[in-house]
């Protein structure tokens, strides 16, 4: 193998240049990016530089050199599984092997705005500087992060969804809820169990007839993996999951992997594919998906974990939580707002959420490691 194309230049795909150089390839290393912009960290976007902070976003540290050739600014538009070739607007890369690392892009909604990448931040921090209020249509982690830097930055916030509970999904009900009530701690609107019709510029309008006007209206509705580029290359692809892959990131295709926001890996524990949307979670594939690439064996994958951070409090989980799931407080106080809960599937613990419980979280972590 002399030459990998790494498809998406942020964070899985760099974070799979890294782990080919550190699992010893040598050979020729491209990255293709849609983005103009070197490889940066997202996390911040909807924080410290929402609020305004000057923040250091570059993935890439001062010493490092993975001594690869960079085109950004110019998308894939299509791909040839069989013979491993990358097409772009102007011309053609084969290679030996493909990682597929092209992420996704926020779900629109009408006339608002979203938050998905640097220039979203930019212009979405321009209109808050000006701005006294704010409606954010979905109350999942990005938007509650928004909302929570909104309020810091002492706009009015108002937060729809449609559900009638926020984060019910991933966390379950009642620690959906637990969640959530940190908006009417801090100030922050809340009004759930409602649709939404029509989503302008400076209003929502609900489906019960109501309309909430703002300043900024911001869609944070979730995502779709950026896989359409690669409808007829071969490959399992999804338009709602991504790529489908095994347990270690092959996607039955030999030389090609996917990872990142654009895959959805077998999970042998849940029986079926997963995309997952988690910082660290790119990063973990990222190191298996490059020793699958190269034909070592790859280490052994560990339970999905992401944090939040909001309103000042850090929020974080791991694992995997099923609606049949039993979730118990061990720690803490829901009502105090520094609590740790575990989720137990038929009486082994399967998934831990934290809020403010930073180091018995980390030892439960770890738990669910072994």
């Amino acid at each position: 193998m002399r030459r990998v194309v790494v498809v998406g230049a942020s964070l899985a795909g760099h974070a799979a240049g890294r782990a080919l150089r550190r699992l010893g390839y040598d050979g020729e290393l491209l990255f293709i990016g849609a983005e103009p912009h070197r490889p940066y960290d997202r996390p911040p976007l909807s924080k410290e530089y929402l609020a305004g902070a000057s923040v250091e976003l570059s993935l890439e540290a001062s010493s490092e050199d993975l001594d690869a050739e960079w085109l950004l600014g110019q998308p894939a538009v299509a791909f040839d599984a069989a013979r491993r070739t990358v097409t772009l607007t102007d011309r053609v890369f084969v290679a030996d092997g493909v990682v597929l690392a092209t992420g996704g892009f926020a779900r629109p909604f009408g006339a608002g705005r979203t938050l998905r990448t640097l220039d979203d931040a930019r212009a979405l921090r321009e209109a808050f500087a000006t701005a006294r209020s704010v409606v954010i249509v979905g109350a999942g982690f990005i938007g509650a992060e928004v909302a929570s830097t909104a309020r810091a930055r002492g706009l009015e916030v108002t937060v729809v969804e449609a559900l009638p509970t926020p984060l019910a999904g991933p966390l379950g009900v009642a620690m959906g809820a637990a969640v959530a009530g940190l908006h009417a701690d801090h100030g922050t609107t809340l009004i759930c169990g409602i649709g939404v019709d029509r989503v302008l510029e400076t209003a929502v309008h609900l489906a019960d007839g109501t309309e909430v006007e703002a300043d900024v209206v911001v869609a944070g509705i979730g995502s779709r993996p950026a896989v359409g580029w690669l409808h007829g290359s071969g490959l399992t692809v999804d338009d709602h999951l991504g790529v489908h892959c095994d347990a270690t990131g092959g996607t039955g295709v030999p030389g090609v992997v996917a990872v990142g926001d654009c895959a959805a890996w077998f999970d042998p524990t849940l029986n079926r594919h997963v995309r997952i949307e988690h910082w660290t979670s790119a990063g973990e594939q990222a190191r298996i998906a490059a020793a699958t690439l190269l034909g070592q064996d790859p280490p052994p994958a560990r339970p999905p974990y992401f944090w939040s951070d909001q309103y000042g409090l850090r929020i974080q989980f791991a694992g995997h939580a099923l609606p049949t799931d039993a979730v118990t407080v061990e720690e803490g106080s829901i009502d105090e707002r520094s609590f740790l809960s575990v989720y137990y599937r038929a009486e082994r613990p399967v998934a831990v959420l934290a809020m403010n419980r930073v180091g018995p979280f980390a030892r439960w972590r770890r738990k669910l490691s072994t």
